[in-house]
């Protein structure tokens, strides 16, 4: 009897309604819920990441890292979310989680596609929340920050069923990085929609993991045009594949209609490179 296809075998894990793959820290997921309202308090923000010791231990090391981090030390929860606030504690917490889901495979090749995959969040997420900041859309920067985190997230889901499928087959040893990234291209954007979707996370970024490779006829939706924009600053610098040196950020469609000048656009760039330096250094 023959076999289905690879690819079909991905795409009815991804449709399953059993599919519940820790892709998210629970945590981190009940943060953002918690600051997409109003009146939310400092103690119920410390309260929900206490309950998990290796997320507080990780928020407290990233927190104090070069990138997030003052002169003097935190050594306490609280401390952090009054130093950096509550917004950018559920940042660093998503930042956490993700790091957490990246570093979880087992088979290489997966986990080198993870990685790769790590840097253009990271890359991304760092570069949205500088961009909004520089381009008069400072109120954006948290939202940004998490956009471009979580931009690919179907990519990371994609990989995470691959594995569970070669951990379930023992006759399959191995699937190519070309098919991998095949997959990955196809079924990505989808993918990480519906895994947003199922998480009831704010629909703001939801419809970013769906549209962020959508050719844009306008930048009303401010938030998916810098994400788009820092993406392709991300690809020019091989953050999430070869370097493409040759990709021109000021003729986009994103900076020519939102008048983000040639060089803000160098300095995103060498932003970007700078952060990533001390961002990896934390990790």
């Amino acid at each position: 009897m023959q076999s289905k296809p690879f690819v079909e075998v991905v795409k009815e894990q991804l449709e399953s309604e059993t599919l519940n793959l820790p892709v998210f820290h629970p945590v981190a997921v009940k943060l953002q819920g918690i600051l997409s309202g109003k009146d939310f308090t400092i103690d119920q923000v410390v309260a929900l990441i206490i309950k998990d010791q290796a997320l507080t231990s990780q928020i407290l090391r990233l927190a104090n890292s070069a990138f997030f981090s003052g002169l003097a030390k935190v050594t306490t929860i609280t401390d952090a979310v009054v130093r950096l606030g509550a917004r950018e504690i559920a940042s660093v917490a998503m930042l956490a989680s993700q790091q957490n889901s990246d570093n979880s495979f087992t088979h290489p090749e997966l986990k080198s596609l993870s990685q790769v995959l790590w840097k253009h969040a990271i890359g991304c997420a760092i570069g949205t929340r500088w961009l909004c900041e520089k381009s008069g859309y400072k109120q954006l920067a948290q939202e940004g920050f998490i956009a471009g985190l979580l931009h690919d997230i179907g990519s990371l889901l994609i990989l995470k069923v691959l594995e569970g499928i070669l951990n379930s087959d023992g006759e399959r040893k191995g699937v190519s990085r070309e098919l991998t990234s095949e997959i990955i291209a196809a079924m990505h954007t989808e993918s990480g929609y519906q895994l947003m979707q199922k998480w009831n996370l704010p629909e703001i970024y939801c419809t970013i993991v769906r549209d962020h490779h959508t050719e844009l006829a306008d930048t009303g939706n401010v938030l998916l045009s810098l994400v788009r924009l820092v993406d392709h600053a991300c690809r020019k610098l091989g953050l999430g594949g070869a370097p493409e040196p040759n990709l021109m950020l000021a003729a986009t469609f994103e900076a020519q209609s939102m008048g983000i000048k040639e060089i803000m656009l160098a300095e995103l760039e060498i932003m970007i490179e700078d952060a990533m330096e001390m961002v990896t250094a934390a990790a």
